[in-house]
């Protein structure tokens, strides 16, 4: 079925295989009913099937459904996602839809639970059902004893502790832990190298190799970061030269012109806990400073971030420098506009030193270990540039044909412009020029928030409000969203949202837009089969319509003022959890703006639409 709809999709529509998801249905094990017991592994081996044979296709899989039977019993269930989702990422799984709240550490399910998991999992045989009802019995309800059992940690040494804080993102009993370690390692370097970076070298395998999942990376290197700034005063005092031996040094960045950090964040932090030097020069950062700061740190890799369109070129840009200058840094691309083709078609050519796109977090992680592991580079850039080469034949064979611009430009003007406004139509601006908004509150724009674009950014699926009354994913959603309304307590006090919009007088020139003594000259659609519609043709030509005026308008808005306050004692105490809260819900303040902004457009300021 999905081998007839992926030629279907690409060959009679051409519809790009990279954005086919196939939703691999899950289905429940361990019913009782011997035909479901092959279930999970005809999943797992349907995903290794697709990803063989359906080139760029995705994959997905409803997480839940596999442990319905056992509802009600959640260490049980915890346990089976756990199992499942370890063997289904191994077989080229790329998304599920789970309750982050309802997976466990693979390494850290109980021995004889994980065992009869497996069993029924990969059904392994046919009385593993049987035996793992009879075994949950034991653990059904067990919720103090499994709290008595979770602190059962205490009785290690503390260098064991120090690890295990670190795996279950726990800053409990940190700075009592630190304290007993000093006895054992007076140095606060052997600290650093010892115990706290056992741990954090765990967590980035476990998360490398599917067990672990990305809230809990962040957790992880929230501990880490605050037993570091613990250690701080000892370490100064010590004064050692001795650099700590790390995987590597990694210049981070969102390129000039994109203010989106959040993805950039995270990359940030799972490459810390792969024992990578980070160092992260922000937002909005020119390709001088990129360039300059690579030479005088001497970084092993460049990894450039951006979320809007104009920063593909952007990228392009510091790639063609980076060339002119000489260097052989490899260059990893990430975000929401860049891909795998634009990366091929664009920058790879500009650069020499290598060019990577990556898809996400432990997928950077991945090809900078092998960029910085000398007998795995060449191979490893050789398999890249070989996958660029498919992506371009790949598209090659999709493209769809342009008409020459002169062509469709002629052949507008014989149709004329039918979409120009006419005199009768034209409403006035009540107030032509500048408008400044500088007296909104942000109580006044919370209204405005599209709170379900604030759950994606946390990769929540459902709508609001609906996701908090999910059965999977609405405990997690509600104490996401609980956390989200305190800290927006502080945003009302702090942040000062300011804006502007202007209306102007426009007129059409030919292929162009001429407000006041600016002239934009407009694009104008190229693909056989459309209408070739460009944007001058919303306006009157100049020339045909002396009688009346058409207007066009703008805006910019912020709600970023003032946030470094609020930021503030949470990056002191290493709360990334709690700073990207902070900063995704500045975001969606901005849209809420945007939103508020043009509401008070179509009422007042142009009052096209008062009502």
């Amino acid at each position: 079925i999905c081998k007839r709809a992926y030629d279907l999709l690409i060959q009679r529509l051409n519809f790009p295989a990279q954005d086919i998801i196939f939703d691999v249905n899950i289905l429940a094990v361990g019913t009782g009913i011997e035909a479901h017991d092959n279930y999970a592994v005809d999943f797992i081996k349907a995903v290794a099937w697709i990803k063989e044979n359906l080139p760029h296709a995705k994959t997905s899989g409803g997480l839940s459904n596999l442990s319905f039977s056992f509802r009600g019993n959640n260490p049980v269930r915890e346990a089976m996602h756990s199992v499942f989702l370890y063997h289904a990422i191994q077989a080229g799984l790329d998304m599920a839809i789970l309750n982050p709240g309802m997976i466990q550490i693979y390494d850290e399910i109980e021995p004889e639970l994980l065992k009869r998991v497996e069993a029924v999992v990969l059904n392994q045989h046919p009385e593993a059902t049987d035996e793992l009802i009879t075994y949950a019995q034991t653990i059904q309800g067990e919720g103090q004893q499994h709290k008595i059992k979770h602190l059962a940690w205490r009785d290690n040494t503390p260098e064991q502790r120090l690890k295990t804080a670190l795996i279950h993102g726990t800053t409990e009993f940190l700075e009592v832990d630190l304290e007993e370690v000093k006895l054992n390692l007076p140095s606060a370097l052997e600290i650093i190298e010892g115990p706290l970076m056992d741990g954090m070298r765990t967590v980035g395998e476990l998360f490398g190799s599917g067990k672990m999942f990305l809230p809990q990376v962040v957790k992880s290197a929230r501990v880490m970061k605050r037993a570091v700034s613990l250690l701080m005063p000892l370490l100064e005092s010590e004064n050692s030269e001795k650099a700590q031996m790390r995987a590597g040094k990694v210049l981070l960045a969102t390129v000039k012109g994109d203010v989106h950090d959040i993805g950039k964040n995270i990359v940030g932090i799972v490459l810390q806990c792969n024992n990578f030097e980070v160092i992260d020069l922000g937002i909005m950062v020119p390709t001088e400073t990129i360039i300059e700061t690579a030479k005088r740190e001497q970084v092993d890799l460049i990894a450039l971030s951006g979320l809007i369109t104009p920063s593909l070129d952007e990228m392009v840009q510091v790639a063609t420098q980076l060339e002119a200058e000489g260097l052989k840094i490899p260059l990893i691309i990430g975000g929401a506009t860049t891909s795998r083709l634009h990366t091929a078609l664009k920058i790879a050519p500009c650069y020499s030193g290598g060019v990577i796109h990556s898809t996400d977090a432990p997928h950077a992680v991945s090809c900078a270990k092998h960029l910085l592991n000398e007998a795995e580079k060449p191979a490893f850039l050789e398999k890249i540039n070989a996958s660029y080469a498919a992506a371009i034949a790949l598209s090659e064979q999709h493209k769809k044909p342009l008409v020459s611009y002169e062509t469709v430009k002629d052949q507008m003007t014989e149709k004329g412009s039918q979409l120009a406004s006419k005199a009768d139509s034209v409403i006035p601006p009540s107030a032509l020029g500048l408008h400044t908004i500088d007296q909104v509150s942000v109580e006044a724009l919370i209204p405005y928030i599209d709170w379900t674009f604030f759950f994606t950014a946390w990769e929540f699926t459902k709508p609001y409000p609906a996701i908090l009354e999910d059965a999977s994913q609405g405990d997690a959603a509600k104490k996401l969203y609980s956390d989200a309304l305190e800290l927006l307590e502080q945003l009302k006090v702090h942040l000062k949202p300011r804006g502007v919009a202007g209306l102007f007088e426009c007129e059409r020139h030919g292929e162009s837009l001429k407000i006041g003594t600016a002239q934009f000259g407009m694009l104008r659609q190229q693909v056989t089969g459309s209408e070739h519609l460009s944007l001058a043709d919303f306006v009157g030509l100049a020339e045909h319509t002396p009688a009346h005026k058409d207007y066009v308008g703008g805006f910019a808005v912020t709600t970023g003022l003032g946030i470094e306050a609020v930021l503030a004692p949470y990056e002191a105490k290493e709360d990334s959890y709690s700073v990207l809260i902070i900063k995704t819900l500045a975001d969606r303040l901005a849209e809420a703006f945007a939103e508020y902004l043009h509401e008070r457009v179509r009422k007042e300021l142009w009052g096209y639409a008062p009502d």
